[in-house]
């Protein structure tokens, strides 16, 4: 067999095996023995080092030789970009063993068992009272969202069904409707207000993941925190989307 000689170090090859429906792109070095180049591919494919057979395939597809000598360079064979190296095993494993992942154990551990580790991410976090486990934290969040749905619930009160309003929403233009739901939803915690525009410049019918809060048609609902909905003389505007 004639050896080549090519000037770059590593070389770029498709992976295929025997074993595994699919292929990989690889870089390796042209320095590494077949022997030491087998102990690479066992990462890549599953299949023991020793019971590997490499046949190598050009970039159009055509065999061109065995990879068989193990103390051979893989550089010494015409091994370039682009080409394909397939390995046959030889271990008595069946196709898609290594993909089928039900077939590995799981390894499982009991809450209880957990909880006693030392080098665990919960113990860790115990011991430096990080996220649910610094209680200071945790009570001051709780304390802020106990205030902030107090506040919602007073805001929400003195909104009534059927007032006409305006929603001024951050970075949005002022829309007028007529307020149709007050009270708490499914779809996000705290109170919202659930309002039926003039026009079809909302989100919904009324309606949040299948769970219907009021009634109107499509793209005329929307649902905006009591904070940014003010109820007052509001009457119609004409918004010019008929003419559109």
């Amino acid at each position: 067999m004639e050896v080549t000689g090519l000037s770059a170090p590593t070389v770029t090859v498709f992976i295929s095996s025997s074993l595994n429906s699919f292929r990989s792109e690889k870089r390796y070095s042209r320095s590494l023995t077949i022997a030491e180049f087998k102990c690479k591919l066992e990462l890549v494919v599953g299949s023991p080092a020793s019971c590997m057979e490499l046949e190598l395939y050009g970039a159009d597809e055509k065999f061109c030789c065995k990879l068989d000598q193990d103390d051979a360079l893989l550089g010494s064979y015409p091994v370039d970009d682009g080409c394909r190296i397939h390995v046959i095993d030889h271990s008595g494993a069946s196709l898609g063993e290594y993909e089928d992942v039900s077939k590995v154990e799981k390894y499982k551990i009991s809450q209880e068992a957990y909880d006693q580790r030392q080098d665990s991410v919960r113990s860790f976090l115990k011991r430096s009272k990080l996220g649910r486990y610094n209680e200071e934290e945790r009570a001051q969040q709780e304390a802020e969202t106990t205030q902030r749905l107090t506040e919602e619930k007073a805001q929400a009160s003195a909104i009534l069904v059927g007032s006409r309003c305006e929603v001024r929403a951050p970075g949005q233009p002022p829309r007028r409707g007529t307020i149709m739901y007050v009270g708490l939803t499914d779809f996000k915690p705290g109170y919202w207000v659930g309002v039926r525009f003039d026009e079809p410049l909302g989100k919904n019918d009324g309606s949040v993941n299948g769970k219907r809060y009021f009634e109107c048609q499509a793209k005329y609902g929307a649902f905006f925190k009591p904070s940014v909905v003010t109820v007052g003389d509001f009457p119609e505007e004409d918004y010019g989307l008929d003419e559109m």
